[in-house]
Formats: C-alpha cells, sequence, structure tokens
C-alpha cells in the first residue's frame, strides 16, 4: 500500500487507481535516468532497485538502495523543484513496480498537505542517506567498507555466502575492481573470507565485524 493511501481523499484514490500502473524489470534493466521521460512516484513491491550517480568518466557512484514496501520520489524529479541532482536508477534484481504517474503525483503533492509532507519526509531521508555515502567514500577506510558491506550481506540474507563477484562489490561500495581485489586477497590470507568463482564465502564474522 502506498504510505500516503490512507490520508487520500475517495475522489484522489480513484485518481490514483486510475493512473497507476504495475511494471516489472529483469535484472540489470535500466528504470530511470534524467535524460527519460519522468516516470513518477514508484513503490517497490518485490526486488531491490539500485540508485546512483554517474560522472563525466562513466564513474558509478551507489547513494542507496529500494527494496520491498520502499517507495522513492526521486524518479519525479520533473514536478519536484527541490531536486536539483541528476540520479539513474537499475533493476539490481528482478522487480515488480508500483508507478503513480508524474503528474498525478504532482497534483497530489500541491494539494493534499499529508502528500505533501510525506514527499519531504522522503526528500530529506534520501539526502541523509547519500550524505553517508559520501561520508563513507572521503572518510573511511576500504578495509572497514568492505567489511561492512559483508556484514550488511550476511545480515540481510542470513548467509554466509554472497554470490557477488569483485566487480558487482566494486559497484556495491564505490570502488574499482582491482582495489577490491586486493583487498579480498588480504581478507582470504587472514582467513576471514573464502573466494570462489562468482562468490564469496564469510569464514569469520567476528574478525569482519573487529574491522567495522
Amino acid at each position: 500500500m502506498l504510505p500516503y493511501w490512507d490520508k487520500l481523499t475517495p475522489q484522489e484514490k480513484d485518481i490514483v487507481s486510475q493512473n497507476a500502473v504495475i511494471r516489472k524489470y529483469n535484472s540489470g534493466s535500466h528504470i530511470h535516468s534524467c535524460d527519460r521521460q519522468c516516470l513518477g512516484m514508484i513503490y517497490i513491491l518485490s526486488g531491490c532497485v539500485r540508485t546512483y550517480i554517474l560522472s563525466e568518466e562513466g564513474r558509478e557512484i551507489t547513494l542507496f538502495r529500494f527494496r520491498e514496501n520502499d517507495s522513492c520520489v526521486l524518479s519525479s524529479s520533473c514536478v519536484i523543484s527541490q531536486i536539483t541532482f541528476e540520479t539513474n536508477m537499475d533493476a539490481e534484481t528482478d522487480c515488480e513496480i508500483l508507478i503513480v504517474n508524474a503528474s498525478v503525483f504532482g497534483k497530489l503533492k500541491e494539494n493534499n498537505i499529508y502528500v505533501r509532507c510525506y514527499m519531504y519526509e522522503a526528500l530529506s531521508e534520501r539526502f541523509s542517506s547519500a550524505m553517508w555515502t559520501m561520508q563513507q567514500i572521503l572518510f573511511e577506510k576500504l578495509d572497514k567498507r568492505l567489511a561492512s558491506f559483508l556484514i550488511d550481506e550476511y545480515e540481510r540474507t542470513d548467509s554466509q555466502e554472497i554470490p557477488m563477484t569483485h566487480e558487482q562489490i566494486a559497484v556495491q561500495i564505490n570502488s574499482a575492481r582491482e582495489v577490491v581485489a586486493r583487498m579480498m586477497k588480504r581478507f582470504s590470507s587472514e582467513g576471514l573470507v573464502e573466494m570462489k568463482r562468482g562468490k564469496v564465502i564469510l569464514k569469520n564474522i567476528n574478525g569482519l565485524e573487529e574491522l567495522t
């Protein structure tokens, strides 16, 4: 259910119902970018969406992820003047997404104080997440960032086996594949992880936690 659904009038609910669609995206699919038509507000029904910015040199910096039951207004940048930076969104896994038409969402935020409050709260939360990401990149050592990511994945999936390549992990922690490969080799020599083709097996959870 949309986070503001209960705060809509019966007429607004009808408008949203008539102008919302559910779309499915395969893993790796591009969902939104600044050079495409404004998508609208999205609500993740299943799967994971990665949001990132892209430098002129083509480097990607992952800002945050949206997972099941998360919603995002950044894809409605055409109707929200407060969004002044350009973001891209890709399906990190197979996804099913509810999309509320951009023009409809724009009218809702103008006419419904609850929707407007939701929008500002969502923007504030995402800005905080983006700032945390930048702090990690600028001030945290790579071994700590990598260990924190591995622990987060372990806690999220409840599995010590992480099915990711070095390149995929590098994208996740905003580093280069070669740098991640060297750090993984160090972790492996210290008995913290075991590297397999296309995956990483965590061997010493406590040891990784000590690095964070």
